[in-house]
């Protein structure tokens, strides 16, 4: 991608920059494809690219003992990768990885860095996402603290569904269980108890959304 190949982005960060703030991050993307369970960041390890999301859900995940994980944060579209470099670090306390299979646009830490300095309305945007993540990570722990597990469920798959194209995603019982932080048969039973109020149908290894009034 190029200066002189500017379009719309489908990342809503990158399409919401000026022009110039776009021109002068474009030599630098690069359009990838993002396979399912792709590493994006790795906790405590330097980061080498931040990705723009343009299809696809990436999925922001914390280590408990035992080596279990637990979902802390989502992003599609809406967001990035790389948040801690854009707050002055250059590791992330947490992984990143991608939750559904899309697309970004990719660019290096250095090149990202030397664009920042470079324009202060930039750097005040992917400050004021940073900060909107942070927000959503800090709810992420008081739901899972504070509501029932459906409860849970029904605002994860509220967040999931508002980040993606049509009321339908691929998700299995495992899955869910390892972002939720929970068994296999607790997600079974919430999956029941939100189809049985018809706010969702479960089938196959697939969900679909029929009422986004559960939120």
């Amino acid at each position: 991608m190029t200066g002189q190949n500017l379009r719309v982005f489908d990342n809503r960060l990158l399409s919401a920059l000026a022009p110039d703030d776009q021109r002068l991050l474009a030599p630098s993307l690069e359009r990838v494809h993002l396979q399912l369970r792709q590493s994006l960041e790795t906790a405590h390890q330097p980061i080498e690219f931040v990705f723009f999301l343009e299809a696809g859900l990436g999925s922001v995940v914390a280590s408990k003992e035992g080596g279990a994980t637990v979902e802390v944060g989502l992003f599609g579209r809406d967001g990035m990768t790389g948040t801690s470099l854009v707050q002055g670090d250059t590791e992330s306390p947490f992984d990143c990885f991608v939750q559904m299979g899309g697309s970004a646009l990719r660019i290096s830490a250095g090149d990202l860095q030397g664009a920042l300095a470079q324009s202060a309305p930039l750097t005040e945007l992917l400050l004021h996402y940073a900060r909107a993540l942070g927000i959503q990570t800090t709810y992420t722990a008081l739901a899972n603290g504070q509501i029932k597990l459906e409860e849970r469920l029904a605002r994860w798959i509220l967040m999931v569904h508002d980040r993606m194209e049509g009321d339908s995603f691929a998700l299995t019982h495992e899955f869910l269980a390892m972002m939720l932080g929970v068994r296999r048969s607790g997600v079974t039973v919430a999956l029941q108890i939100l189809e049985a109020k018809h706010f969702i149908k479960s089938q196959r290894g697939e969900i679909r959304v029929n009422n986004t009034a559960m939120g």
